[in-house]
Order: C-alpha cells, then structure tokens, then sequence
C-alpha cells in the first residue's frame, strides 16, 4: 500500500466536546497535508470546516443523532438536510440503537431511507451532487445476529456504508466484526470501521480485514507509523 491509498481511507476525526474551533481549524489543516478522505465532526463545525477545506481533495463529514441515534426521525431528517446546506459531503448517521434492541427493525429502516433520501435530495438539488451516508450500528451492543440484521437493514436502506462504532461505547471495531460486516454486505456498500484504532498496525488490521474507510483520531500518528515503517526497510 502506498501512503496515498492510506490517508484516502481515513477519515480524520475529532467528535471531542471539549473541541474548540482552533482544534477544528487544526484537524483540517492536518488533514489538508496528508490527503485524508475527510475529516468528521459535529454538525456545528461543519461552516468552519467546509470553507477551511474549499477547493481541497478533503471531505467534509458530519455526525447525525450522534452518538445514541435515539432523536425523533424528524430531527434527524432535518439535521442531516442542515449539515449538507452547511457544506456536509458526507453524513455518518447513528442508527436507532434503542429501536433495533428492541425489535422494531422495520421502524429502524424506515427511518435510515427517509434520512438518505432527504440528505441526496438535497445535495442534489443544490448543485453538490450525491452525498456519501455512512450508518453507525455500534457493533459491541448488537448480538453476532442483529450485526448481520443491522448490515442487511442499512444497505436496504440505501446508504453507502455500514460504520462499526461511534468511539462512545465500551468497544469501538474489531477485526471480527468487520469481517461480518464485509461478508454480509453487497460488493457496493463499503465497511468503515472506527473505535480504538491508534496505530497504523491497527489500521493495517482493519483493512485488511474488508475496512474501506477507517475513523481514527489518530490520523497523523498513523501516517507516521506507516511513513517511519517504510523509512526503515
């Protein structure tokens, strides 16, 4: 793998309440040198970011119903409609976790298609062309066969991947469950993983294992992994 295809399976992250704008202007500014697929952040940053990033090959991606997915469909339609009017290339949305617990897996689709919908209406319409969905079922609540439920439910609903974790929860990815992941979507729906991932041998684990994208805080200490790595041999 070339440092290229690495830092475009990155997705450069900072989901940290005690995040200021500086730390924003920063984590673009990292992202913009090593060509990163895109940052991700709160819906608030989503202005600062999209115009610190204008004209660059990194993308702007902002979390919606973060980091339960328990808001009311229509907060959750409006949020992801707000974020691509604000400059949002790509949405990753958290499933009703509290819904698919409790069996309502149809309320759970229902909800995921009406958000991609709107989100690609939207872009659309206003001249941005298809925005990206990514769909966070946080893995390490889900049972091996509502992994497989969850995986089923967001391609049906039309989104572009299935995100294992938010990073809030107990665990954040494993290899396992990427694997799952991978084997149980279609060829067209990508796998990114997300959670604990720290070092470049972590990352190298997740790809390996079927990871198109990997959310990581850790951006730039994995490109230094893998830069110092190849310095080396």
């Amino acid at each position: 793998m070339h440092a290229e295809e690495l830092a475009k399976t990155i997705d450069h992250t900072l989901l940290r309440p005690e995040g200021v704008a500086a730390d924003v202007e920063r984590l673009c500014d990292e992202a913009a040198q090593y060509h990163f697929a895109a940052v991700c952040l709160f819906p608030h940053w989503v202005p600062l970011a999209a115009h610190r990033l204008s004209g660059l090959d990194v993308k702007v991606s902002s979390v919606i119903s973060f980091p339960y997915g328990a808001d009311c469909t229509r907060a959750k339609v409006v949020a992801a409609e707000e974020a691509v009017a604000h400059g949002a290339d790509e949405l990753d949305v958290v499933m009703n976790i509290p819904a698919m617990l409790s069996g309502d897996v149809m309320f759970v689709r229902d909800e995921l298609r009406r958000i991609v919908h709107a989100a690609r209406v939207h872009s659309v319409n206003s001249g941005k062309g298809a925005v990206i969905v990514k769909v966070i079922v946080e893995t390490c609540y889900l049972s091996q066969k509502l992994k497989k439920l969850a995986c089923k439910v967001v391609e049906t609903a039309g989104a572009d991947f299935v995100k294992t974790s938010t990073g809030v929860g107990p665990k954040g990815a494993t290899v396992r469950d990427v694997e799952l992941m991978r084997d149980c979507l279609a060829e067209h729906v990508g796998v990114k993983a997300s959670g604990g991932i720290r070092t470049y041998a972590d990352a190298a684990l997740m790809i390996n294992a079927g990871a198109a994208r990997i959310g990581t805080s850790a951006g730039v200490q994995i490109m230094r992994d893998f830069l110092g790595e190849r310095q080396a041999l």
